[in-house]
């Protein structure tokens, strides 16, 4: 398995993966940015900045991460949500097929290995809320603004 940090606007990143694909991303504070990036994880590192940096709305890169099938099928399921586009944690469920798998869905959303490219960000309260946010409600509230920038309308 290899490591790899990089810098965000949101801290650093750990991606951790190997030729089947990336299985870990996650946010910390602060650690120090690699040098060099592994072969396995440089599709992964170039697709984050592209995406940081206004220029990518999904991920191609290969995935694999590592949970339950009910974990797995809620992932699936939110990298469904399409780009700038928000869902709660209510029809999620509904979309999952058991409006009362609410709690397992949000705990599934909360485990979830992949920050931004599964993108649990996108989940919110069903009253427009931002809730449930591993990363803290800041970051959520970033990524959120970040794929869906208010536009200045022109007054003349």
């Amino acid at each position: 398995m290899e490591t790899a940090f990089i810098n965000t606007p949101l801290g650093t990143a750990k991606i951790k993966g190997d030729e089947n694909g990336v299985s870990v991303i996650s946010i910390l504070q602060e650690g120090e940015i690699s040098k060099e990036i592994p072969l396995e994880l440089k599709e992964a590192v170039i697709q984050l900045n592209d995406y940081f940096e206004g220029n990518r709305t999904q991920f191609t890169f290969e995935i694999n991460p590592k949970g339950t099938d009910f974990q797995r099928k809620v992932w699936k399921a939110l990298l469904e949500i399409p780009y700038g586009k928000t869902i709660s944690y209510l029809d999620l469920s509904k979309q999952l097929g058991d409006v009362k798998a609410i709690r397992a869905v949000a705990s599934a959303n909360g485990k979830n290995p992949l920050w931004i490219v599964v993108p649990c960000h996108r989940v919110i309260g069903t009253d427009g809320s931002l809730t449930g946010y591993a990363g803290g409600l800041w970051r959520k509230k970033w990524l959120i603004d970040h794929e869906n920038p208010v536009k200045q309308q022109s007054l003349f």
